[in-house]
């Protein structure tokens, strides 16, 4: 009797591991000039995915992160994976106030952070064990995972089961876990790896974190998936990065980075001339940027659109197309982008602006123990509402216009307005605030604070500013203050966040043109 064919595994890791043409080609190059294998990356994943099971970690328990960005942080992430733990990855910059929230909410079996915050965050772990790394890769999970055996047996999952949870900002401030399945996760590595030419020849500088989808699910991802190799930067540096473009083939950045570099007078055709591919996301590239950068080195930045709860969902021609500055391209293989009227849900014809609606193997599972939430923000038809105002030109390709969810984004990272303005009304000599984001070359958009005083208070943009630094984290918090006597609102009572955009918009602009 003929055996059946074992069914293929949709873990997230075995879908990455199928790029993997040769074990001993490198994954990973060090700035020492030290070099990992995908070889080694099978056996210290095995190593983390044993010391979490030491610690009490199942199959489906969550498995919080907050360190800082090594080679160590990566092998726990696909370690997790490989066991069945869904990653829950978190900012660096939050604070203990923003990590007892994510804590209490993700309940997880353990809370792996940098070892200096060990004590403080044992106070607020409950029954979570609590484990260590630090930049270095070192720590008492380390330790464990040093001791651990180099051979696991990587647990079968469906396209359907949790691979990660990443919180992102909610209409009420607090933060949503938007739950991320394996099978969402290994196609959109794998159809980006297609989209943009990837092989095993290319090499990535890596420059991003890896707490967020660029950093960690589209950069490490891709590269994976592709059997590719990194060159691997704690932080971006762009002394490191021009050293680094003669040995590489692809750069992938916020546009904060791209500013900084077309700043910097080494950039040109020469320095750049090995490199096939520049790709900028998780905030709008000005088409300014988009310009300069092309008349300085040939190359035209390749943006592409995506979100926590989506991955990617399009991009702009790696070949065959032109790469539209200010559009962010075409949707990907497999996914389906359509514009409607935000009050009707009735689809709109091209160039008309609306909501943009998303369906595909990329879209996520839905928000973490909100049910509620989740129906609400999708379809019946199984589109996701994503809350971006755009259109769709004649072309196809797609144009980010604004926000209908109230978010500021500063340097790739989201800020929701309410969470900030809810810790400045707090304060004594506050009437009330609006938080806004302002247009600012190097960031994007400026959180800005736009606050109303009690008659007589003495609170000024120090007192707010130095408040703010043990409650929030450092990309949340405004860089200016302004003061008014009363904040414009319609005959309804809203605040006109609009009519505050319009008269500080040129806020930021000064500081650039005087630098």
């Amino acid at each position: 009797m003929a055996t059946a064919p074992a069914a293929a595994s949709h873990n997230l890791y075995d879908v990455l591991k199928r790029g993997w043409s040769d074990p001993a080609r490198t994954f990973m190059k060090l700035l020492d000039g030290s070099t990992i294998s995908y070889e080694q990356v099978e056996g210290y994943t095995a190593r983390y995915a044993n010391a979490i099971r030491e610690r009490g970690v199942n199959v489906g328990d969550r498995v919080v992160v907050q360190v800082d960005k090594s080679p160590e942080a990566l092998f726990l992430y696909l370690g997790c994976v490989r066991a069945g733990a869904v990653f829950v990855p978190l900012n660096t910059a939050y604070t203990l106030a923003e990590l007892e929230y994510f804590i209490g909410d993700a309940e997880p079996a353990l809370v792996v952070c940098d070892p200096s915050r060990r004590e403080s965050i044992s106070n607020i772990a409950g029954k979570s064990a609590v484990e260590t790394l630090d930049a270095a890769g070192r720590g008492s999970l380390h330790d464990l995972a040093h001791a651990a055996s180099p051979r696991f047996a990587t647990e079968p999952r469906a396209t359907d089961d949790l691979a990660a949870i990443l919180y992102t900002s909610g209409t009420t401030g607090r933060s949503k876990g938007a739950m991320l399945t394996h099978g969402n996760l290994g196609s959109n590595a794998r159809v980006l790896a297609e989209t943009w030419g990837f092989t095993r020849d290319d090499v990535l500088i890596h420059a991003l974190p890896i707490f967020h989808v660029h950093g960690l699910f589209v950069a490490t991802n891709v590269i994976l998936a592709s059997g590719a190799a990194m060159i691997f930067c704690p932080r971006f540096d762009p002394d490191v990065v021009f050293a680094q473009m003669p040995k590489a083939s692809v750069l992938m950045g916020v546009p904060t980075f791209y500013v900084r570099l077309l700043a910097d007078p080494r950039l040109s055709r020469e320095t750049t001339k090995g490199m096939r591919l520049f790709v900028s996301g998780s905030a709008p590239l000005l088409a300014d940027t988009h310009r300069g950068f092309s008349e300085r080195t040939g190359h035209a930045i390749l943006e592409r659109y995506g979100m926590t709860e989506t991955g990617m969902n399009t991009s702009n021609p790696y070949q065959g197309g032109e790469r539209v500055p200010g559009a962010v391209g075409l949707p990907l293989a497999g996914v389906t982008i359509r514009i409607c009227d935000p009050e009707t849900g009735a689809v709109l014809a091209a160039d008309d602006i609306g909501m943009i609606e998303v369906k595909g193997p990329n879209i996520f599972k839905g928000y973490w123990r909100m049910p509620e939430k989740t129906a609400a923000e999708f379809r019946g038809d199984g589109f996701f509402i994503t809350g971006d105002l755009g259109k769709i030109d004649r072309n196809g390709y797609v144009h980010i216009v604004g926000r209908g969810k109230d978010l500021v984004i500063t340097g790739g990272y989201n800020v929701y307005p309410k969470e900030v303005e809810a810790e400045i009304d707090a304060m004594a000599g506050v009437v009330e605030s609006a938080v806004i984001g302002l247009p600012h070359v190097d960031f994007g958009e400026g959180v800005t604070a736009v606050v109303v005083r009690e008659k007589g208070a003495a609170i000024d943009e120090r007192a707010i500013l130095v408040a703010l630094e043990s409650r929030l984290a450092k990309f949340k918090q405004p860089k200016r203050v302004l003061f008014v006597d009363e904040l414009p609102r319609n005959t309804m009572g809203k605040v006109q966040k609009n009519v505050l955009q319009a008269t500080y918009k040129d806020l930021y602009q000064p500081l650039h043109k005087a630098g």
